[in-house]
């Protein structure tokens, strides 16, 4: 029986939370449920709702408690109205048996990057985000909403540097630059870069990092051409109503910005999806968890690995609550990256992984990044008549 269909009515507020600190992993551990045990087809409900991107947290201000807004109940569709919407399981996805937990911990933590821009501009607040490198030779994936930052840093008009750190706690390692981030994202949202509470769906809302080299240029860099990576899956429905996820990035938002600057560790917990989402079409575009104690700022980017060791999906945005166990976390799937951004450019993942990562950069860097800089240094200006 597939699951029960929900149209999505719910206002959703800001990221923020109770509940930093790292999740230490006990030493026994759940062992991976097997594909068999579970529900075969599951429906795809619709993103109508308002929703605010999971932003990255600022790391010198200290947010105020999000303002929760009434929650209106879902609306009850009549059966000729439901467009419903069916994903089938993906028996057997691989040629080798679920790993520990533990095992796709490690990996994923060795792949998390915390994406940090520090600011003299009053009018831009500094961001501390995640992301997840996907290429030995140092791609990032990441939201938009963080790599904008990354981006604006480019120009010589902005008082703006940025920063890839990896590591318990998180270290300076490497400079980045924008390899791809979708222009319909930055033309859509560009009015939000100083917006302490913008929102979105998590539409368009994902980027391509790529490492330059060692944050200290005088420093070797010992990681060329071989960075902590974890391979991802493209394929549609790969996560699943009730699968366990690997979840894992840098929450920022409780521990102060002293803490966010100098000792910021990453927290990983393991959760199930809760719900399929689509933006538009009969797509699995969005997975949503309920509770994971990375609902809060600067998740943003971080991964949501499967116990295969696979990346499924980025974490995006999150609805309002007091608290992370009130929260719903929605992270947009890598099929749907997959297929938007061959829609934007003409090449998926894989194929816009297996050309020449730097002649790409420049290009977008370009023809691309100068036009998307003046959108936001615009709306950055304005602020400041």
């Amino acid at each position: 029986m597939p699951l029960p269909f929900r149209t999505l009515v719910l206002y959703i507020g800001a990221l923020g939370a109770v509940g930093a600190g790292v999740l230490m992993f006990q030493s026994t551990l759940p062992t991976p449920p097997q594909g068999s045990e579970r529900a075969e087809t599951s429906q795809i409900a619709s993103v109508v709702s308002v929703e605010a991107p999971a932003v990255p947290q600022s790391v010198e201000v200290i947010p105020e408690e999000p303002v929760t807004e009434p929650v209106p109940s879902p609306a009850s569709p009549s059966p000729e109205s439901q467009d419903v919407s069916v994903a089938a399981r993906v028996h057997d996805p691989y040629p080798f048996p679920p790993l520990s937990f533990q095992a796709v911990n490690d990996r994923a933590r060795a792949a998390l990057v915390n994406v940090i821009c520090t600011s003299g501009n009053e009018s831009l607040r500094p961001i501390s985000g995640s992301g997840v490198i996907i290429d030995p030779r140092g791609v990032i994936l990441t939201n938009a909403h963080v790599a904008q930052y990354v981006m604006l840093a480019q120009s010589t008009e902005i008082n703006l540097s940025c920063v890839i750190r990896s590591g318990a706690p998180a270290r300076p390692m490497w400079s980045a630059e924008v390899l791809y981030i979708p222009t319909v994202w930055v033309e859509e949202h560009a009015v939000d870069i100083t917006n302490s509470n913008p929102t979105g769906t998590g539409e368009h809302d994902y980027a391509l990092l790529h490492i330059t080299g060692p944050y200290d240029a005088r420093m070797p860099d010992a990681s060329k051409g071989s960075y902590p990576s974890i391979p991802f899956d493209v394929r549609e429905a790969i996560s699943f109503p009730g699968d366990l996820m690997i979840i894992t990035a840098y929450p920022a938002e409780f521990v102060g910005s002293a803490a966010t600057q100098f000792d910021l560790h990453p927290v990983s917990s393991i959760s199930p999806v809760s719900e399929l989402l689509t933006f538009h079409a009969k797509t699995v575009d969005l997975v949503s968890f309920k509770g994971a104690a990375e609902a809060q700022s600067g998740s943003s980017g971080g991964p949501i690995v499967n116990v295969w060791g696979y990346v499924t999906g980025i974490i995006t945005t999150t609805s309002d609550g007091l608290t992370t166990a009130e929260r719903e976390l929605r992270a947009i799937t890598t099929s749907y990256i997959d297929r938007d951004l061959a829609s934007q450019t003409g090449k998926g993942l894989a194929a816009t992984l297996s050309g020449d990562l730097q002649a790409t950069a420049d290009n977008f860097k370009a023809k691309h990044s100068p036009a998307l800089i003046k959108l936001l240094i615009d709306q950055i200006l304005k602020r400041l008549l």
